[in-house]
Formats: structure tokens, C-alpha cells, sequence
């Protein structure tokens, strides 16, 4: 189904038990689904030391590697060994975690993704500190003259997608707000057309 969609990408959020007080998806789902999808794989590491599985998931089929700033004491060396993998670099942030942290890497990122509920599970209530923070993030990349996406993670659906996107947002994960409609196929269209960016 999301294959034949307009969906641009697939999000996968890998978690740990550690990081997050969730399990889910690992290299090995990671690598089943890169044989079916059809388009490309965003996958967000919800976990300690991802450092040491980052060439893992992009042999799974990563075509995004995301970490979390606060899982990461040596952020910068991260990033570069994500690079070095050919896959797109990302920084996600909990809701807590302020975006001026990132004005000294922003130009090394490909992307970052706003968490807009705190990390680890599903079907959680938008943070709506989000959207000024995601205007203050805007400022830093432009400041800088960086080409860094940001993203937004948790939460998101019909009702907030405009206020993201008006405040700078390029690319918004929607998870229960697609699944959980009657109609998904619908849904994203819907969303797209608020948009015309990328989901």
C-alpha cells in the first residue's frame, strides 16, 4: 500500500529497551523491508552506542541513519562515520533538548528530526513547543547557509501539519495518524496537498 502511495519515504524506528522503554525493529527487518520497498528507508536509531551498529543498518538498507544527540558524547565522529557509510547523516532531539546545540554541526547534517513527543512509543499527544522550536531551528540552518532538512517526529497529522510546514518543517513522520484512518491512501494525499513537501 504505501509503496503505490505518495509517500516519499518509509520512517523505521529502531528502539533498544535502553535508550527508549520500547523494542522494536532490528537489521534483520530492516533488510526485509528494503527488498519490498520501493522507496527510501529513514531509519531513526532510538538507541545507546549507536555507534557500533551504524554500518550494520546501512548494509541492512538505510538510506538515512538518524542518532540521537543525547545517545551520542562524540556527535561529530558519529555524523562522519555515517557519511562514510554513503548514507544521509541526521540528528534527532528530544522535546526536552534545546536546538541551539546543533549550530556548530548544522553543516554537517543532512537532516534533523524533532522529536514532537517524547521518544519510545506511538499514539502519543503533539508537543506543541514543537513549533517554535522548529522556527528557531529554521534560523540556525539559514543563519548558516546550511541546505539541512528538518523533521518531524510524533504526533503529526492533518491538524498540525500546516503549522509545521509554515514554520519550517520539510519532511513530517505521520505514523498513527495514517494507519489508524480509514482511509491511509486518503489520508496521505490529504496531507501531501497541505504540504507539497516531503512525508
Amino acid at each position: 500500500m504505501i509503496n503505490g502511495s505518495q509517500a516519499d519515504w518509509y520512517h523505521v524506528d529502531v528502539m533498544d529497551g535502553r535508550f527508549v522503554p520500547n523494542i522494536s525493529f532490528g537489521m534483520f527487518i530492516i533488510k526485509q523491508m528494503k527488498a519490498m520497498a520501493s522507496k527510501p528507508l529513514d531509519v531513526h536509531l532510538m538507541i545507546a552506542e549507536p555507534e557500533k551498529y551504524i554500518e550494520q543498518f546501512r548494509e541492512a538498507g538505510a538510506d538515512v541513519i538518524t542518532v540521537h544527540y543525547e545517545a551520542c558524547p562524540h556527535l561529530h565522529r558519529t555524523i562522519q562515520q555515517i557519511k562514510a557509510t554513503g548514507a544521509k547523516a541526521g540528528v534527532a532531539l528530544n522535546p526536552h533538548t534545546p536546538v541551539s546545540l546543533l549550530a556548530d554541526i548544522i553543516e554537517d547534517l543532512d537532516l534533523v528530526c524533532l522529536m514532537s513527543v517524547n521518544p519510545g512509543f506511538g499514539g502519543q499527544k503533539f508537543i506543541y513547543q514543537t513549533v517554535p522550536k522548529t522556527r528557531q531551528l529554521k534560523e540556525i540552518i539559514t543563519t548558516k547557509n546550511a541546505k539541512t532538512l528538518i523533521e518531524i517526529d510524533g504526533g503529526v497529522g492533518l491538524q498540525n501539519a500546516e503549522a509545521l510546514l509554515k514554520a519550517g518543517a520539510d519532511v513530517l513522520v505521520a505514523g498513527s495518524a495514517i494507519f489508524k484512518s480509514e482511509n491511509p491512501l486518503d489520508t496521505i494525499v490529504r496531507m501531501k496537498n497541505i504540504s507539497g513537501l516531503e512525508m
